[in-house]
């Protein structure tokens, strides 16, 4: 039988242990300013691999005050998910080195190369005018691209950019995908896991990890697709089909995303290109970096 295809830890974990329970995955909920935080530990090999993640820690957060409308809830959840990521970004003044994986092209593909548009870059900075921008931390940033344009593996490309920075630790911004509509670019996912750019849409690529890197990566996701598969099967249990035979679910590489992917990629991309110049500058306001960026 064709698996639910999700990369949200949170999804896959609740699936496995809702059906028999499993040693090895903690998981834990809280709210923050009206965010929803749940942190997904996978601690044993046997727990990884029966949630399909590899071992390591997933934060995902829900955005009910960005979905909702709310007032300030653009900026509440912003500070939410900065202080997620500045506890998962090594301390110190090393530089850090952002990479935005995708298409810009496809649209719910665009969440890592859009994300640059707000990103408070400062490594030239630092070292050109040190007198004024020496109270900064250095970041970087590149769009990877994707093989298809470009000929080159992303993980080849910032394997390189890596070597020639040498940065502290690398933030990577992708889309993913999910199994419920309901957490379609209303969720982040952040991990310490890495990444393997293009998994969102069944186009796995060379992982980006610390193995592969050298150094920390943390992956920040946002599911902008659900597989149809995938919710075809959802639906069908809930109708009471679920016995229907697994060869007519066949997978066709079709996927479902909102009506307004447009706009909700655009937000979600300024929301986490914010949220990392806040993790990485610790001494800004938002209104700073609004100032700065904008």
């Amino acid at each position: 039988m064709p698996e639910r295809r999700t990369d949200l830890a949170l999804e896959a974990a609740q699936a496995v242990t809702a059906a028999a329970g499993l040693a090895g995955v903690e998981q834990t909920e809280r709210t923050e300013d009206g965010v929803t935080v749940t942190v997904v530990e996978l601690r044993t090999p046997e727990a990884a691999e029966k949630v399909g993640k590899p071992l390591g820690r997933y934060v995902t957060l829900e955005l009910g005050p960005v979905q909702r409308r709310e007032a300030e809830g653009f900026q509440r959840a912003c500070h939410v998910l900065a202080g997620e990521l500045a506890k998962l970004i090594p301390q110190g003044e090393g530089t850090v080195l952002v990479v935005g994986l995708g298409n810009r092209a496809i649209t719910p593909d665009a969440v890592g190369p859009l994300t640059h548009e707000w990103l408070l870059v400062t490594r030239h900075l630092v070292e050109q005018l040190p007198e004024v921008f020496g109270s900064f931390r250095p970041m970087a940033a590149v769009a990877a691209g994707v093989l298809g344009t470009t000929g080159v593996e992303s993980a080849e490309l910032v394997r390189g950019v890596v070597e020639r920075v040498c940065p502290d630790c690398v933030i990577a911004v992708d889309a993913l995908a999910a199994r419920s509509m309901k957490r379609l670019c209303t969720a982040v996912q952040l991990s310490d896991a890495g990444i393997a750019p293009g998994s969102g849409v069944g186009n796995c690529r060379a992982a980006l990890d610390k193995e592969s890197l050298g150094v920390p990566v943390i992956a920040v996701g946002v599911p902008t697709v659900v597989d149809v598969n995938t919710l075809t099967r959802d639906v069908l249990e809930e109708a009471g089909r679920g016995d229907l035979e697994p060869e007519a679910l066949e997978p066709g590489g079709a996927f479902v995303t909102p009506r307004d992917i447009d706009q909700r990629v655009a937000e979600c991309a300024k929301l986490i290109g914010y949220a990392i110049d806040l993790a990485v500058q610790r001494g800004l306001t938002l209104e700073d970096v609004e100032g700065l960026v904008e």
